[in-house]
């Protein structure tokens, strides 16, 4: 990974031909939703690197083998609607991590986010917080979900996107410079209308085909 401060981008040359894939416009839904899970499956890998484990002993057909199992726990806040398509490859990879939801839409006059709905427990159950949306543009929406979740008690957080741009890198690593930031590419510029450019599009659009 491209490491800068608190920005981790994946350098794996299998979520580089992915992302690759998955700005091109004229594949279809389907596809797209696949290559979201595996993007994503592959970013947590390397966004879990650091998960603190213990030692744990198993019996093997041959013998006592020690190892480790993760320590902490980990609960995944997918910020609807495109969020959403990220969860499956995650519970892939860590099928017992807790799953909560919060819905915001940005404003397009102001650019800014709105909460809708917030499905979090009375108080944080998790070690690790792991924010999911695909596209880190203006910055906003994970703000204001980061902004929510230390509100309610987390204390570790992850932002884990596809695609991000400087403007939303700048925002959010001022907001919070304590939450690393995991994409798979950072491209050149937000356009006037708050796109990621050349991005790949409006990600919930083409993940749902609406």
């Amino acid at each position: 990974m491209t490491t800068t401060e608190q920005l981790y981008v994946s350098k794996h040359p299998l979520v580089k031909h992915k992302l690759t894939l998955l700005r091109d416009k004229t594949i279809d839904h389907r596809t797209f939703r696949e290559l979201v899970r595996e993007l994503t499956l592959l970013l947590t890998y390397e966004a879990t690197m650091d998960v603190a484990t213990k030692a744990h002993q198993v019996e093997t057909p041959m013998g006592t083998a020690t190892g480790v199992e993760v320590e902490e726990t980990i609960g995944l806040v997918p910020v609807m609607r495109a969020g959403m398509g990220m969860v499956d490859g995650i519970m892939e990879l860590l099928p017992s991590v807790q799953v909560w939801h919060i819905g915001l839409y940005r404003d397009e006059e102001t650019l800014r986010p709105v909460e809708y709905y917030n499905k979090l427990p009375d108080e944080a159950t998790v070690q690790i917080c792991m924010v999911l949306d695909p596209m880190l543009a203006t910055g906003g929406s994970a703000i204001a979900t980061i902004n929510i979740l230390k509100k309610w008690g987390a204390i570790r957080i992850k932002y884990i996107g596809l695609l991000a741009a400087p403007e939303g890198v700048k925002a959010l690593s001022e907001a919070h410079p304590d939450v690393p930031i995991h994409i798979a590419e950072l491209d050149e510029h937000l356009n006037d209308i708050g796109f990621i450019v050349p991005g790949l599009g409006d990600a919930g659009d083409r993940m749902y085909g609406t």
